[in-house]
C-alpha cells in the first residue's frame, strides 16, 4: 500500500524531533523530502541522507517496499 505524506513526516519526526521536515508527492510512491535538523552538522550528505533513510524503517526496501522513490534533501540549519 503506497505511503501517504503524512506517514512519511511522521516516521522522520520519531528520529528527528526537533527537524523542519516538508514532504511533497502526491501519488503515495514517488515523494520528495526536504529534511533540515541540527543533527547533521558535521555530517557529510551522504551520512545525513543514510539516517534519514535508516528513520523510514525499511520502507524503501527492496521492490516490495511501500515508497519506490524519495527525493531527499538534507542539511543542518544555517
Amino acid at each position: 500500500m503506497p505511503m501517504q505524506a503524512h506517514e512519511i513526516e511522521e516516521l522522520i519526526r520519531a528520529s528527528f524531533p526537533d527537524a523542519q521536515i516538508e514532504v511533497q508527492g502526491n501519488d503515495g510512491v514517488h515523494m520528495a523530502a526536504m529534511v533540515v535538523d541540527p543533527s547533521f552538522k558535521g555530517m557529510n550528505r551522504v551520512q545525513q541522507q543514510r539516517a534519514v533513510y535508516a528513520a523510514l524503517k525499511g520502507k524503501m526496501d527492496g521492490s516490495n517496499g511501500e515508497l519506490h522513490a524519495l527525493a531527499l534533501t538534507t542539511r543542518a540549519p544555517e
